[in-house]
């Protein structure tokens, strides 16, 4: 039942540069707080959803060309949200509930934390401080990251698509590739994601196979206010 409804995520959800990878609720609920738990049976179905680097040229653009006369408010979040709503399409015979990344609690914490979702998923290797074995920092905060095998730290995560009426008891779990393997290396990672993350540096720490194209990279260090006109926006679509 996974494999179908994954297949056919995929043929939605791919060609417009997304990715997405299948897990159980009770593997993301095993690993958090209770405050944090998904309120749904650990045997249900779920999908994280990734954004690659061609999202730009392959969903982005299209979607503000498109929608260019209609107020826009985020121009990636509304994106992000078109396609992932069309999804439900797919699926006339099922309930898919979707959670968006930027979607909030009352309390103002986060509905998901996207990074162990896409870690519990094998998506991508969630680093935190406690896989460094000689711990630099002493009474530092120091922020996890995620790391996927492909595309490094050239990727964002979008949300989740939960199917509450599957239940996939025996659906096997994948860890994510444990690509930055070193005690050097994810001293790295974590130094440069807490301490110089505008450089944008920590997503190259591995090789990576495609990287968001310059005009993507400009797109996103251009304060929000600014970046409709990098998308050729008028003050009316804002």
């Amino acid at each position: 039942m996974e494999e179908r409804v994954a297949e056919r995520l995929r043929g939605a959800l791919g060609p417009f540069g997304f990715e997405v990878h299948a897990f159980k609720v009770g593997w993301y609920n095993a690993v958090l707080q209770a405050a944090f738990h998904l309120p749904y049976p650990d045997d249900t179905l779920a999908f994280v959803v990734l954004s690659t680097p061609s999202m730009f040229d392959k969903a982005l653009k299209p979607f503000v060309n498109k929608e260019r006369l209609k107020i826009i408010r985020d121009p990636v979040d509304q994106c992000v949200s078109h396609h992932l709503s069309r999804v439900k399409e797919k699926f006339p015979d099922q309930k898919v509930d979707i959670i968006f990344d930027y979607e909030l609690l009352p309390n103002r914490k986060p509905k998901f934390l996207a990074q162990t979702a896409a870690h519990v998923a094998g998506a991508a290797y969630y680093y935190q401080r406690k896989d460094v074995k000689l711990d630099p920092w002493g009474k530092k905060k120091i922020y996890g990251v995620c790391i996927h095998p492909k595309y490094g730290g050239w990727f964002a995560i979008r949300g989740l698509l939960l199917f509450p009426d599957i239940q996939v008891r025996f659906l096997e779990q994948s860890p994510p590739v444990d690509c930055v393997s070193t005690e050097e290396k994810r001293i790295e990672l974590l130094e440069q994601f807490n301490l110089h993350w505008q450089d944008g540096r920590y997503r190259d720490i591995i090789e990576v196979k495609e990287k968001y194209s310059e005009e993507q990279r400009a797109y996103f260090a251009t304060p929000p206010a600014e970046r409709f006109r990098l998308l050729g926006l008028t003050c009316e679509a804002q």
